[in-house]
């Protein structure tokens, strides 16, 4: 005896929303083909046809149409899945959360969701789902440093003053040099940008020599003066410095470096004396990142080395002056937020 395929008949409600369920695309998608198949069999469609168009079964068909003839539009819905709930205490979530704060086993830098779910004797998905509640995050690691400077506050003062109040009638400038860049060249071409594609090169390079840059970026304007030396030494940043005091002649300059030895140097310093109008001011020790220049040479680094290949020092040295020139054409100061209170909360350790 033949099967009997029950005919499907839909109320004009219920073809509104089984349309609508199959459109829209907040559905969760096995509700939208099951709407589908549905709105398939009221037209006469068989159920082999069906199974091919919505991607089921000919038993998942039928069953399908078996649940909607006995539940409307209810029989649609997800059912429950077989099997217990997976079910984690309290005191394991405790206890996971305990461990993922106490460093792993010897040997091992960090927890991973399978070395944990070992120690704990639950599933590495447990693991994964504790962790995403209480934000626990072993894989990453964030950098950190105190300044031990014994006149760090007066200093931070001083710098961030600067940035954020510049005398009138002088000219502030953050000045720092860029050591040992590297000439690299790949050793095949670089594969070109395509759609679907990112542009690609290879893993291996030979080292063809080195530079360092020197740079003073002017805070007002975002102006910059560059310019690459073989070495970094005492005499190199001086000689930096009388092109840097050639190009504002006549002007006060307070400049913000850092503590390097070779900004010190008894030449140096003669030299300062030789010219009142120049002024230095010193970022505290191990705080170099309060040099505002060191922003500018993050993009040097993202937006012109990186990805660059040189096969010779000079061709690099160029790239960098061609990149200072595109800089200068459109330059963009950058603006200081910070007010010194918040920098030493985080920069000097409590209770110093």
């Amino acid at each position: 005896m033949a099967n009997r395929v029950r005919p499907i008949v839909l109320a004009e409600e219920d073809r509104r929303e089984l349309e609508r369920l199959h459109r829209a695309s907040s559905t969760p998608a096995g509700l939208s083909r099951r709407a589908w198949a549905v709105l398939l069999m009221a037209q006469g469609v068989s159920g082999v046809k069906i199974a091919d168009r919505v991607g089921y079964t000919v038993v998942q068909v039928s069953r399908i149409r078996r649940r909607f003839a006995e539940e409307g539009r209810a029989g649609l819905q997800e059912r429950p899945r077989s099997g217990r709930p997976p079910t984690v205490t309290a005191r394991k979530r405790a206890q996971v959360v305990a461990l993922t704060l106490k460093p792993p086993a010897p040997g091992v830098t960090h927890w991973t969701t399978r070395d944990l779910a070992r120690k704990a004797g639950v599933s590495h998905s447990t693991v994964h789902r504790i962790w995403q509640a209480h934000a626990l995050k072993p894989h990453r690691l964030t950098s950190f440093k105190f300044t031990t400077d014994p006149q760090a506050e007066e200093k931070i003062h001083d710098v961030v003053g600067l940035y954020l109040e510049p005398p009138t009638n002088a000219v502030v400038l953050s000045l720092d040099e860029k050591t040992q860049i590297q000439a690299l060249s790949r050793t095949q071409p670089l594969l070109p940008l395509r759609p679907g594609l990112p542009a690609r090169q290879t893993h291996d390079y030979r080292r063809n020599g080195l530079t360092s840059l020197y740079a003073a970026l002017e805070i007002a304007s975002g102006r910059v003066l560059g310019d690459c030396s073989p070495r970094h030494t005492g005499a190199d940043f001086l000689r930096f410095l009388r092109q840097v005091a050639r190009r504002y002649r006549g002007q006060a300059l307070h400049i913000i470096l850092d503590n390097s030895s070779t900004h010190t140097t008894p030449a140096v310093q003669a030299w300062l004396s030789a010219h009142p109008l120049v002024h230095f001011h010193f970022t505290p020790k191990g705080a170099s990142w309060l040099n505002m220049v060191e922003a500018w040479f993050s993009i040097l680094t993202r937006k012109s080395v990186r990805r660059g290949s040189f096969e010779t020092v000079r061709a690099l040295i160029r790239h960098i002056q061609r990149y200072i020139e595109e800089w200068n054409t459109h330059p963009t100061p950058f603006v200081w937020t910070k007010e010194p209170a918040d920098i030493i909360k985080k920069a000097i350790p409590r209770g110093r």
